[in-house]
């Protein structure tokens, strides 16, 4: 990358998470979104105009991978479809942005990554809810020490796709495409979230179920009960079987504080001893944002965290850091969410 010209990007998919991806790039300095690769011709040109974006469009990869002014590659196929575009291209030298989840297992995780370590290219997870402004005042709380001993992380994602969700579209909803259902398409933000503000898992035990769908593969509900290496426990509610759909929440607890987060907004923030800064805070969040989320229409999410990370992203390859979520990061809910899945299956508790 020369210091004269902005990082060139392809996007690779072109289905109904790859618009906010070009949306948020437009909002994100030094980046110029330069090709789209779709097997449908149709579908990427759906995007360009949804979008409001121009671009060359590809049926395939290679010849993009070839170009010199392309920098970046983001990857927006369907999540058991991540592992081989991602790795062509790091072995091409393009830096690599994966659409969540990195991939359906921690071993193609690792694919990817020994692929970007290899050829010396930066690797990013998309996790934009932990760009959120209440998720951020959360993790601050914790790595200042409020909760005093952390005692209990929970998190839930109970939202609701109607049959039609799955019916249409052709990969969603099966086990080697979409390799889980609510807990490994839509929850895994939630568990990426305790993860990060609780810390690694020890002992997970999970159960799963299909009960408000047909004709799918994976799950619609499951719960999991979580112990933290750090000895606090968890809890884990995951669906797209509850109508109408809820809010996302994740909450801590712990000997010293409590706070609740609502999808953006924080409902309760409790310490003891208290601060004038939770005052502030208490009122910077007042207004509540009230957002749906995606809890009923996965159309519905806002696109800044998307933008918000890629911003992190691009800095971080200008200052040759590593990138807030890297490939990493983003295996440790994939692993969680394997082990889940392995306790459902077996009826065991997992160590981690």
């Amino acid at each position: 990358m020369s210091e004269t010209r902005p990082l060139g990007v392809a996007i690779v998919g072109c289905g109904m998470i790859a618009r906010f991806h070009a949306k948020a790039l437009q909002e994100v300095p030094d980046v110029r979104l330069l090709a789209l690769v779709s097997r449908n011709r149709a579908n990427a040109e759906n995007l360009m105009k949804t979008a409001g974006v121009s671009a060359s469009i590809h049926t395939d990869l290679a010849p993009v991978l070839e170009r010199k002014d392309i920098d970046l590659v983001i990857v927006t196929t369907p999540s058991g479809a991540h592992l081989e575009p991602a790795v062509a291209a790091a072995q091409a030298g393009k830096h690599v942005v994966v659409e969540k989840p990195l991939e359906i297992t921690a071993e193609r995780c690792d694919q990817i990554i020994k692929a970007c370590d290899d050829n010396g290219v930066q690797l990013c997870t998309i996790f934009p809810s932990r760009f959120g402004d209440a998720n951020q005042a959360l993790k601050a709380a914790v790595e200042a020490g409020r909760f005093g001993r952390l005692t209990l992380g929970e998190t839930t994602c109970k939202w609701w796709r109607p049959q039609s969700y799955y019916d249409e579209g052709g990969w969603k909803g099966t086990q080697a495409l979409d390799g889980g259902g609510a807990l490994m398409n839509q929850a895994i933000h939630n568990v990426d979230l305790l993860l990060w503000m609780m810390g690694p898992v020890s002992h997970v035990s999970g159960f799963k179920a299909t009960l408000a769908h047909q004709r799918i593969e994976v799950e619609d509900t499951a719960v999991a009960c979580l112990r933290f290496a750090n000895g606090a426990l968890g809890v884990i509610q995951a669906t797209t079987s509850v109508y109408p759909g809820l809010p996302k929440t994740v909450a801590l607890h712990g000997d010293r504080g409590t706070v609740v987060v609502e999808q953006d907004d924080i409902l309760r923030w409790e310490f003891t001893p208290p601060t004038p800064e939770d005052d502030a805070v208490r009122q910077r969040f007042a207004q509540k944002v009230g957002a749906s989320g995606g809890s009923s229409n996965p159309a519905a999410i806002s696109h800044v965290g998307h933008a918000r990370q890629l911003a992190d992203f691009v800095r971080a390859i200008e200052q040759k850091r590593p990138p807030v979520v890297d490939g990493r990061e983003g295996r440790k809910a994939v692993a969680l969410i394997q082990a889940i899945y392995e306790s459902a299956k077996t009826g065991r508790t997992i160590e981690l």
